[in-house]
Formats: C-alpha cells, sequence, structure tokens
C-alpha cells in the first residue's frame, strides 16, 4: 500500500484535527512522520511549524504505542515540531519520553532543565546518558539526588561548572563513591581534586571551611604521607592479614585505605599483598619516579583504578596528565609475573641493605 503523498497528508489534516474516528488518527500521524523524516533539512523546520499544532492535538488521542514510535521518529531529526517533542519528552510514560530525552538534539538546555527537576528516575537517567549534557542541565540532575550523580561522572559528555563541582564536593562527603569516581575521571580540575581528598570521609574526620567559599590559594595540597611507625603497623597488620585469608583484601579495600589515608592498613596491605618488605613498600611510597610503586601496584594483582587512587593519594602534588598516562603505559605493559620477580628481587635487594637501614630494621619483623 502506498503511502499518502505530502500534499494529500495537509489537506486531510484541516478536517482531521477537529473530530474524526481513532484509526483515522493514527493513520494521518503515520503520514505526518513520513512527511518529516523524508524531507530535507532546509524545509524540515517550516513543515515542523506547520505540523506541530496538529501533532499535539493528535497526540492527545492515540494510543501509547503510537507515541513510543512518534517520540522514536522526532529524536532523530535535528530540527523537529517544538511543542510536540517537549510534550512527549516530559510525558509521564518513560516508555515515551526516554527516547526523546536520551538522543534528540532538538531539545533546548532548559527543556531538560525543567523535566530533569520534576520527572521521575528512568527520565532523569535517560538525560544522563545524553552523548553531551550542558552544564545547566548537569546542575539540574545533581540537585535532584546522588543517585544520579555517578552516572553523571562516569559519562565523558557531561559538561560541570563550578557550581556543579562544588555540589559533588559536598556529596562526597557522605559518599565515597562519589569521591572515588570524580578524582579518578580524566579531566577533573586540581582544585577540586583537594578539595575531594581534604574533604575525605573517615572516622577522624574533623571539621573543614565550606569548600565552596574557599578561594583557590587557600586550598592547602594534601599532606605527603608518612610512613606509620612500628606500632602502627603491628596494629594493623592483624586486619589484614585476616581480610587476606578471607579473600576480603581486594581492590576495594585497599582504594578506600588510599582514599580515606589510612597509611599503615595501606602500606601493609600492598607488603601482604606482594610480599614485599615494608622497608621497600615506604620506598616506593615516597619515590619521585612512580614507576616502582606501578610495579608493586601490579605484582599485587590490584587494577589500574585501584593503582591510580594510591598514587594520586600518596603525596603531596597531584600526578600531572603526563605522568598519570606514563603510569598508565608502564602499568599496562608489565606481565604480572615480571612485576612479582621484581619485588622479590627488590626484597633480597632491601635484606642487602640492611646495615643502613639503622634503626628502621625493627620494621622488617613487623612487615613479615
Amino acid at each position: 500500500m502506498m503511502a499518502n503523498s505530502p500534499a494529500d497528508i495537509l489537506v486531510e489534516l484541516e478536517d482531521a484535527v477537529a473530530t474524526c474516528p481513532l484509526d483515522r488518527c493514527g493513520r494521518i500521524l503515520s503520514g505526518i512522520m513520513q512527511l518529516l523524516t523524508g524531507s530535507g533539512d532546509r524545509s524540515q523546520e517550516l513543515l515542523c511549524g506547520v505540523v506541530d499544532g496538529v501533532l499535539l492535538r493528535l497526540a492527545e488521542r492515540v494510543d501509547a504505542i503510537a507515541l513510543i514510535k512518534l517520540g522514536a521518529a522526532l529524536a532523530e531529526l535535528k530540527a523537529a515540531p517544538p511543542e510536540t517533542l517537549r510534550r512527549l519528552a516530559s510525558h509521564d510514560d518513560a516508555d515515551v519520553a526516554c527516547p526523546v530525552l536520551l538522543r534528540s538534539q532538538a531539545l533546548a538546555a532548559a527543556d531538560l532543565v525543567v523535566i530533569a527537576a520534576s520527572r521521575g528516575e528512568r527520565h532523569l537517567r535517560a538525560i544522563a546518558a545524553r552523548n553531551a549534557i550542558e552544564p545547566a542541565v548537569t546542575e539540574a540532575l545533581i540537585r535532584r539526588g546522588s543517585s544520579i550523580c555517578l552516572e553523571l561522572i562516569k559519562n565523558p559528555g557531561t559538561e560541570f561548572s563550578d557550581a556543579a563541582y562544588d555540589a559533588l564536593v559536598a556529596k562526597a562527603e557522605q559518599d565515597g563513591e562519589i569521591m572515588k569516581a570524580l578524582a579518578l575521571r580524566p579531566g577533573t580540575p586540581d582544585l577540586v581534586v583537594r578539595k575531594l581528598l581534604s574533604a575525605s570521609p573517615g572516622p577522624t574526620k574533623t571539621s573543614k571551611p565550606n569548600a565552596s567559599a574557599v578561594s583557590p590559594a587557600q586550598v592547602p595540597a594534601p599532606a605527603p604521607l608518612k610512613p606509620p611507625c612500628p606500632a602502627d603497623y603491628a596494629g594493623a597488620r592483624p586486619e589484614i592479614v585476616a581480610l587476606n585469608r578471607v579473600g576480603k583484601l581486594n581492590d576495594s579495600t585497599v582504594n578506600r585505605f588510599a582514599i580515606r589515608g589510612e597509611t599503615a592498613n595501606l602500606f601493609t596491605a600492598l607488603s601482604v599483598l606482594s610480599a614485599a618488605p615494608i622497608e621497600i613498600v615506604e620506598h616506593v611510597m615516597t619515590d619521585d619516579d612512580c614507576e616502582g610503586l606501578v610495579m608493586a601496584c601490579r605484582a599485587s594483582r590490584l587494577n589500574w583504578a585501584t593503582t591510580l587512587a594510591i598514587l594520586t593519594n600518596r603525596s603531596g602534588t597531584r600526578l600531572s596528565y603526563a605522568e598519570r598516562e606514563r603510569a598508565q603505559r608502564i602499568f599496562e605493559t608489565l606481565l604480572l609475573s615480571t612485576s612479582q620477580w621484581t619485588v622479590r628481587w627488590g626484597e633480597i635487594a632491601a635484606t642487602a641493605r640492611t646495615s643502613d637501614l639503622g634503626n628502621r630494621g625493627a620494621k622488617v619483623g613487623v612487615s613479615r
């Protein structure tokens, strides 16, 4: 059956919009969709203005299946009937709204802000998965709560304003997953990472000034990790060994140690996982060159995200982009067997240098 021609469709619209049988409404709606999707870009905007009002009336008289098809078709257009598009994007039925929210380039940021402030979880997730998200839309989504923040952070197309970063830093004080994701996200500004570190959640966290009110010059750099004393290691080791015995000394646990600055737990965990003495762990954690630490993490079977968290939190200055790139290349090219062998070689070298370690040698007995 041949589709109606554009001329036939436009003539039929005049007497169809007021009252017509439902099956006829569906046929007209299908014809308009063919008209819009089959037109060239230059005539499309004109057609959108002509059919917008008609589509709104028809949309009120067709079933959900027809609306879903209409939304899916309009979502692919660079220019679409604006009022109809907004009606579909804000529809209570997520099956109708989500294809438009996810893919439509014709929806304005202002429309998305309004929808983000008033619609449900599925609507929010569709917006958060768009290929490009403008800062105003990001802020509106963040205001809806923490559940959508991780998806925004993981989406490379999300644009963050200063206000959005401040809101995420505030949420990170109560949510370690947000802190981890934002700290590891490529492109997160150094100032934001410093704020995250100063707001790290933990049992001994003290009150700090409002991060949004602190100027860049006032934000302190994270303090370098100070090696724990033998008593700290002695207190940490039983728990670390117990976690390792039951298979819970994993990336998630070690990552948490790094972000919270639990140095005794972190150093001991690396020592246990990599079979390196505590002196070697202390050395690679404070060495200017990151290669040794990357190798120790690889020998510990940690993933790259955890390794980056350790590198980021180990010193008073954040890794530059070039340093992160180099560290990741080292991590990805190192064989596990090579890393483990090198760590064991380092243990032999450490034993040969015991006469130079002075009173720090007592720590070896704690770590082994």
